[in-house]
Parts: structure tokens; C-alpha cells; sequence
């Protein structure tokens, strides 16, 4: 007989013998074992006929045993479930001991099990969300494999900064108490291993662009790494990035593309992962509850996600965004942490949350930033004050997207370069596409976590990724 999964079992309707392999939630009365195996964010009741098992192996059935179950589905005689399992036999496959198991059937802090990332998912909680992380994957690649994309790995190892911000990790072979030196006592990087100073990827995006101006359409889902020394909870020092790259498309095409990308895969989870969904949506209530009323959200999850799917996307340019914020009530009562004074502000999460949640009550991309606070490798406007940039901003979290149409003209992005002191001869490969067949090209980023976190409603970004890194944690 064909071993089952959970959910396989839940969803059945034919009364039959069956057999399934999972880990011990719960074990009541020497009779009840909760059951979960991983592939639902529901048990499975499994009643044993205790006066004919062996007391030994009723001892061996504690929380965390991995056991091996035999016997007949039958319609539950509680509530909860249409089925459960009648016990004919039980094999334990690995006890566990009861006393030091960590995940115990009772409310532990997110702190705590981030110090036990290797069996946090072992929760309800945890597994619901990683669950929701593999079907928005899943959803990501399905989205522009059916949209001619190509999927791209770009490089982890690079000599090169995409962002220009310089809070790289270096990749070096150098013998760190002794490194060679240069004549004038610089470390002498021609002799590391790449002959010349490298390292971890902030962003595929450059190396997309590459590729886009050969193949059209083309994306990247991939692992980057910031060495900002931030402990928030929205920071992390590895996390990954989708970065798509089309040719031949300019800021209105990114713009559509975008919005049209995040309908979809957030449409997949409400069509897919509604159990999970429902579980958080109540998980995220009940925590709201516990908040200041004038710290509550309005929405609740499952509001929030069709929120985005059911909503047309307001665009905006950033200079009518400044000036709703300039003569809005939280600016001019002085309720904003940051205040909107003049043209050219960086905006904050609060001033984007304005804007959706309060002002527009919809999704809203913005476009046409100051070019002094966005990167060197966006479209210059004819106004030479602008560039042709884009945000798309979400309840609850703000900006999720970032993207632009990229400058295309060889000489405009020479001087661009310049004005920042970044080296031609360190991106020569790039300034190359600009040389030999040129067109407007664009593109955006979106930070993988950021997704799931909106999607699931977490507020840690630390709680959507298995493994967190982040300054002085490495572990696991």
C-alpha cells in the first residue's frame, strides 16, 4: 500500500484502509494522536486502541516522534475533520525526547524559535509560511515562464557595485594577517584569486540588462547580499531578489508589467493557499487586537491581498505625491516622524502607507523621482531634474517594487557615471550595450522577503526566510 500525505487524507471521501507517515503533534489519553507530515497546516486525528498497544510503545508516542501509521479512514466522531484514522498498527521511525523537545504544543515567542530555525517550521505558523514562500516561488517562475521570459542566473561573485552604495562582503583568497601590499601599502588585489578585488552581489540587474539586449525578456531570482550593519526588521544580509529585464519596453510597458506580475502571483495564493491564508489571516487579527486602536491595521490579510488584486494601480509622479503630502492633515499637524517641506524629499514607509492607504485607497506607482536620490543607471528626463524611475507602494508596508526605464544613451550615461566617480573601465562590458544596437530597455527588482512578507503577514522580515543572516548571526 501507497503511503499518503495528510492533506491527501483530509480531502478523501472513500472510507478505505490507508497508511501515513508524519510527526506527532499531540498525543491525548493515550488515544489521540494530532498528526502532521507537513503538506497542510491541518492534523490529522489518529485514534489508537490503547487496551490492545503495547504500554511500551504508547510511552515511545510523544511530541516530535516520527511515527508510521496503519489503518482505516473513517468519518470523524468529533469536530474539526470529515475523517480520521482508526489504528491498526503503529511503528515508531524516530522517538523524541519529551523532555528537552523544543517545540512543545503551547505559544513560543518568535525570538525563540529563530534561535530554533531547524524546527520552527515544526509550527503552524512557520510551516504555513514557508509553505506560502515555495507556492509564491513556484508562482514567480510559472508567471514569465507563460510570458516568454527566460530565467538567467547571474553571478553571485562580481567587480562590481549595481547600486554604488558600497556595503559589499568581500570575496577574498588573501591571507587575512598578512596580505600582500602594494608599493604604496594598498592590499595588492591582483595577486587574490580573481586577480583583482571581488565580491557578493548586491543586484543581477546589470548582467540582466545584458542578456535582455540579446534575448528580449529575460529574469533573475537569485540570492544578493548587503553588508549594511542594520539589525530592523526589515533588513537582512542575504536574501533574494526577482529582477526581470525587457528590451524594448519603456516606463508606461514596466509599469504594466509590474502590476500585471504581482496580480498574478498573489492571485496564485488566494486560488492555492487559502488554508494557510486563513490560518494567518487569524494569527495577524488576533496579534492586531493586542495593539493601540490607532496602530491597527484596517485591513486583514486575506483583505490585504485582494486588496492588490482587485485594485486598478494609481500612478502618480512624484511631484503630485509631494504635494498631496505637503497639504495633507498628518503633515500639517506635524503627525508625520519625517515632514514634507520641499521637492526632492526621500520618502519614508509612512508617507507611502499615506498615500494608499489613506489618500488613493488603492495600490499606487510612483514615477518621475528626483534624479539626485535614485541610481545612476535610470533614464535622465528632458527635464534633467527627473529620472524615469517607479515604485509601486502596498498597504501595510509600503514600497515593495523598484524599478525604472534604464538610460540607453552612451554619452548622457558616461556623464552620469562621472558625476559619481564610478570608473569606466570597471562596467566598460556595460557601457558596451550602448555602443552597439542600443534601445530603450527597462526593468524592476523586487525583494523576494518583502513579498512574503506581505504575503503572509509577518512583521519580521527574519520569519520568512529558513535561515536568517543578519549582523552577528550566521547560525545554522
Amino acid at each position: 500500500m501507497t503511503s499518503s500525505t495528510v492533506a491527501q487524507l483530509l480531502k478523501q471521501t472513500t472510507l478505505q484502509e490507508v497508511e501515513v507517515k508524519g510527526w506527532v503533534r499531540t498525543f491525548r489519553a493515550n488515544r489521540f494522536i494530532a498528526l502532521n507530515d507537513g503538506s497542510t497546516i491541518n492534523n490529522i486525528q489518529c485514534v489508537v486502541d490503547f487496551e490492545n498497544t503495547d504500554e511500551t510503545l504508547l510511552k515511545r508516542i510523544t511530541t516530535g516522534a516520527a511515527v508510521h501509521i496503519k489503518g482505516d479512514l473513517i468519518e470523524s466522531q468529533g469536530q474539526g475533520q470529515n475523517v480520521e484514522i482508526a489504528v491498526t498498527s503503529i511503528e515508531i521511525l524516530g522517538d523524541s525526547d519529551a523532555d528537552s523537545y523544543p517545540i512543545q504544543p503551547k505559544k513560543h515567542s518568535f525570538e525563540f524559535l529563530r534561535d530554533n530555525a531547524h524546527l520552527r517550521t515544526r509550527t503552524n505558523t512557520f510551516s504555513a509560511v514557508m509553505r506560502l514562500r515555495s507556492s509564491l516561488s513556484f508562482a514567480i517562475h510559472k508567471y514569465f515562464n507563460e510570458n516568454g521570459f527566460y530565467y538567467m542566473h547571474t553571478p553571485i561573485i562580481t567587480g562590481s557595485d549595481a547600486e554604488g552604495a558600497g556595503e559589499m562582503f568581500r570575496v577574498s583568497t588573501l591571507d587575512q594577517k598578512n596580505p600582500p601590499l602594494t608599493e604604496t601599502g594598498e592590499i595588492d588585489h591582483s595577486q587574490n584569486f580573481f586577480g583583482k578585488d571581488t565580491n557578493l552581489t548586491v543586484s543581477g540587474q546589470l548582467e540582466a540588462e545584458t542578456y535582455a539586449m540579446s534575448l528580449g525578456k529575460v529574469y533573475t531570482f537569485g540570492p544578493t547580499f548587503r553588508a549594511e550593519n542594520s539589525n530592523t526588521s526589515r533588513h537582512l544580509s542575504e536574501f533574494w531578489m526577482i529582477e526581470p529585464e525587457v528590451a524594448f519596453m519603456d516606463l508606461a510597458g514596466n509599469m504594466d508589467l509590474a502590476e500585471d506580475f504581482m496580480k498574478s502571483v498573489i492571485s496564485y495564493v488566494l486560488e492555492h493557499n487559502m488554508d494557510d491564508l486563513a490560518f494567518l489571516d487569524k494569527r495577524l487579527t488576533d496579534e492586531e487586537k493586542t495593539k493601540p486602536q490607532a496602530q491597527r491595521s484596517e485591513l486583514s490579510l486575506i483583505e490585504k491581498l485582494k486588496f492588490v488584486t482587485e485594485n486598478n494601480f494609481k500612478r502618480v509622479s512624484y511631484t503630485e505625491a509631494i504635494d498631496i503630502l505637503r497639504n495633507s492633515k498628518p503633515n500639517k499637524k506635524k503627525k508625520f516622524n519625517y515632514l514634507i517641506n520641499e521637492w526632492g524629499a526621500d520618502l519614508q514607509s509612512e508617507h507611502e502607507r499615506f498615500l494608499v492607504e489613506k489618500h488613493f485607497k488603492c495600490p499606487v506607482i510612483l514615477f518621475d523621482y528626483p534624479a539626485n536620490i535614485k541610481a545612476f543607471y535610470m533614464r535622465l528626463n528632458e527635464d534633467g531634474k527627473t529620472v524615469r524611475a517607479m515604485d509601486i507602494l502596498f498597504p501595510g508596508i509600503g514600497e515593495i517594487v523598484g524599478g525604472s526605464q534604464r538610460e540607453e544613451r552612451l554619452e548622457v550615461l558616461k556623464e552620469k557615471m562621472a558625476v559619481l566617480d564610478i570608473p569606466e573601465e570597471e562596467l566598460w562590458w556595460y557601457l558596451d550595450l550602448r555602443k552597439y544596437g542600443t534601445a530603450v530597455h527597462s526593468g524592476f527588482g523586487l525583494g523576494f522577503e518583502r513579498l512574503v512578507m506581505f504575503a503572509t503577514g509577518m512583521s519580521n522580515i527574519r520569519d520568512v526566510i529558513p535561515y536568517p543572516r543578519t549582523p552577528q548571526n550566521a547560525e545554522f
